[in-house]
């Protein structure tokens, strides 16, 4: 039995930790002070209350990345194998999982360094980096948009999905592109954990390669 064989299913399972671990960030750190409604004071105050929780969820987000960033390199290589030597939608779509993951370490370091910072730093300060935060989705949601319409496109002409995820995902690149680009992140989130969980089955339902029968020497 071949070992590497057994364990095929832990690279497409990196999609299912990878968006367990980005809902459980959102989960406990929350939305955050508004940076249009709250006063430098306020804001100060938040995080030097929430401090722990607030470190937790960035710390988690550094697993969530490397995760997401697995993911991306078994799905290209899903993708790579189904278009052949002259696709390169494999490729943008990793690129877009390298997007969105480093977007997602940035948005942790701001928060860390606003936690970590609170006690030490000018109020205004502390107000301008959480404002930063506040409106740091558009890398993100380039990164996911990429991500999902590549996967979409190329699972379309390839098949390597049921016909219908692929169109759910060229919908979701879309959709995160516009006003509604957060709920077209989150279907973008939940597209994953499905093609994660599909693709786990599949390596699974594979089973090990039986390894090849010695040669006989004539």
């Amino acid at each position: 039995m071949q070992t590497g064989a057994k364990w095929s299913w832990v690279l497409p399972a990196t999609g299912i930790v990878a968006v367990a671990l980005i809902v459980a960030v959102f989960a406990i750190s929350g939305e955050g002070p508004d940076a249009t409604k709250k006063t430098a004071q306020e804001v100060v105050k938040f995080y030097e209350d929430n401090d722990t929780q607030q470190t937790v969820a960035a710390f988690i987000a550094v697993p969530a990345a490397v995760a997401f960033l697995f993911f991306g390199g078994f799905w290209r290589r899903v993708l790579r194998d189904a278009e052949g030597p002259g696709g390169s939608l494999s490729t943008v779509a990793f690129g877009g999982s390298i997007v969105a993951a480093g977007s997602f370490a940035i948005v942790a370091t701001l928060i860390l360094a606003l936690t970590d910072l609170a006690d030490d730093m000018d109020p205004s300060a502390i107000q301008a980096i959480n404002g930063i935060v506040w409106d740091y989705y558009i890398p993100f949601l380039v990164g996911m948009s990429t991500f999902a319409l590549a996967s979409g496109i190329a699972s379309v002409r390839t098949r390597v999905l049921p016909l219908w995820l692929g169109w759910i995902a060229v919908i979701l690149g879309i959709a995160t592109l516009t006003p509604f680009g957060f709920f077209g992140m989150l279907g973008t989130l939940a597209w994953i954990l499905v093609v994660s969980g599909l693709l786990v089955a599949r390596s699974r339902a594979a089973g090990p390669a039986e390894p090849a029968a010695p040669s006989v020497p004539a």
